[in-house]
């Protein structure tokens, strides 16, 4: 199996190559190239080693990313049928890799296909990956022998969704008042987004620090960070803000 890229994004010695042939050992003959894009190295790792056993499952891990730029780079120099793919990504998020990777997506001879894999079943990040172009959208609670058939699924053509989210999902298309892109909230990471429902609700530092299992230093990183990221000034406009958006 072709070794996947490290952790700066570069890409492995299958660059370039095309759909290889299937060890056949317990695979029944399946098989397809990966990249796994997701900024927690941790998760990426559990991934590779769950799936990525190639004369087993048939998945060849071929690359990986943790932000944006490096997704983009892997994926147009690996051109992998499928791609895993977070929602909530440095850079810009899954939307802007989707968006910059459009081009290979609509290759008809050999497309790209986009599954998200998140932690997150908002629905501003369901309906924002679909609208981008993303084949599925499946959580982190799914079993790694679910995940494999939702991978080849995928490469064929199909739609997959966690079942919990596919009748939200025809639902939302269905609706003309599905929600929209939120463009500033998907420039906030997972954490960043529940320390804003916290700080929203009225949490002290100290509570949200113990909530979530960090220092209350880093809680104040995190909604440094926020304000700059929205360009507003205090919690209280913070907090007007996440209500409007009804993310309260």
């Amino acid at each position: 199996m072709s070794d996947p890229t490290d952790t700066n994004g570069t890409a492995g010695p299958a660059e370039g190559a095309g759909p290889a042939q299937s060890s056949g050992d317990g695979t029944g003959g399946r098989h397809v190239r990966v990249v796994l894009v997701d900024d927690h190295r941790m998760f990426r790792t559990g991934v590779q080693a769950e799936i990525g056993r190639t004369e087993e499952t048939g998945v060849e891990v071929v690359g990986e990313a943790a932000d944006v730029d490096q997704a983009v780079t892997v994926i147009t120099a690996t051109r992998p049928e499928v791609v895993l793919l977070d929602v909530h990504l440095p850079g810009g998020g899954g939307v802007e890799v989707l968006r910059r990777c459009a081009p290979l997506m609509a290759d008809a001879e050999q497309p790209v296909r986009f599954l998200a894999l998140s932690v997150s079943d908002a629905a501003e990040d369901v309906i924002g990956v679909i609208r981008g172009g993303a084949r599925g959208y499946v959580t982190k609670t799914i079993t790694g022998t679910d995940l494999v058939n939702s991978v080849f699924r995928v490469q064929e053509g199909d739609a997959v969704f966690s079942p919990r989210l596919a009748g939200f999902v025809l639902d939302a298309f269905a609706s003309t008042d599905a929600p929209p892109v939120d463009e500033d909230l998907d420039r906030l990471t997972q954490r960043e987004r529940e320390v804003l429902r916290l700080i929203a609700r009225g949490y002290a530092y100290k509570e949200i620090a113990k909530q979530l299992f960090i220092s209350v230093k880093t809680v104040e990183s995190h909604v440094s960070a926020v304000l700059r990221k929205l360009q507003l000034s205090n919690r209280h406009e913070l907090t007007r803000w996440a209500t409007a958006r009804r993310l309260v």
